[in-house]
């Protein structure tokens, strides 16, 4: 397990990353075998939290749902969160049994979001902090969410802007009026790769 970054009103170690990874496997695991696995447990799992879970297959993505505040105990979330980018993500087909092997989980613990406040989409762009910020977007009944991680995808602040309001169903080029934002950071823990590269090995035999 790899903790990419820290930053989070919980008391955050790889000890609760390591048990909301857990989580996460094992309800995907239930609902596709019926089979129950061992899990960790810490009582900062009884605490609110917001997560989001992502699935990756061949390192690419395969699902990504979560929860933007936190209303609910944190064992929950990510147990919800892992199920939905499993089985509701509208961007896949459910997952199958016979790809569960080749999935790699990776588990976002969010801070509470804050509201920015800016005059302008340029003004915007100048306080967005690349690689640390998540960014939510919304104007009207849009809205949408980037994590952090996805600046290793989109690194300048203005393409990643215009993506992020193409991922809301906003115009990305023009300025769109009432626009709200508000930023968070995560701490992401991710299983191994090598995981993903030894299910694939196996699948090829």
């Amino acid at each position: 397990m790899t903790r990419k970054q820290t930053s989070n009103a919980l008391t955050v170690d790889d000890a609760l990353g390591q048990a909301l990874l857990a989580h996460a496997r094992a309800a995907i695991h239930h609902a596709l075998t019926g089979e129950s696995l061992s899990v960790p447990e810490d009582p900062r799992l009884d605490k609110p939290g917001a997560t989001f879970v992502t699935l990756t297959q061949n390192r690419q993505l395969r699902g990504c749902i979560g929860s933007l505040e936190a209303y609910r105990p944190l064992r929950e979330d990510v147990r919800a969160n892992a199920l939905a980018a499993a089985f509701e993500d509208p961007r896949f087909p459910p997952l199958t049994r016979d790809e569960w092997p080749s999935i790699t989980l990776e588990v976002s613990l969010l801070t509470p979001p804050e509201p920015l406040t800016f005059t302008d989409e340029t003004a915007l762009i100048a306080q967005l902090r690349p690689h640390q910020d998540g960014l939510i977007l919304a104007a009207g009944p849009y809205r949408a969410t980037f994590l952090p991680q996805v600046w290793s995808q989109l690194p300048d602040p203005k393409t990643f802007l215009a993506a992020l309001k193409q991922k809301a169903g906003l115009d990305p080029f023009r300025p769109v009026p009432g626009l709200k934002a508000w930023r968070y950071t995560v701490t992401a823990w991710h299983e191994p790769a090598h995981r993903e590269a030894s299910a694939s090995q196996g699948a090829r035999r």
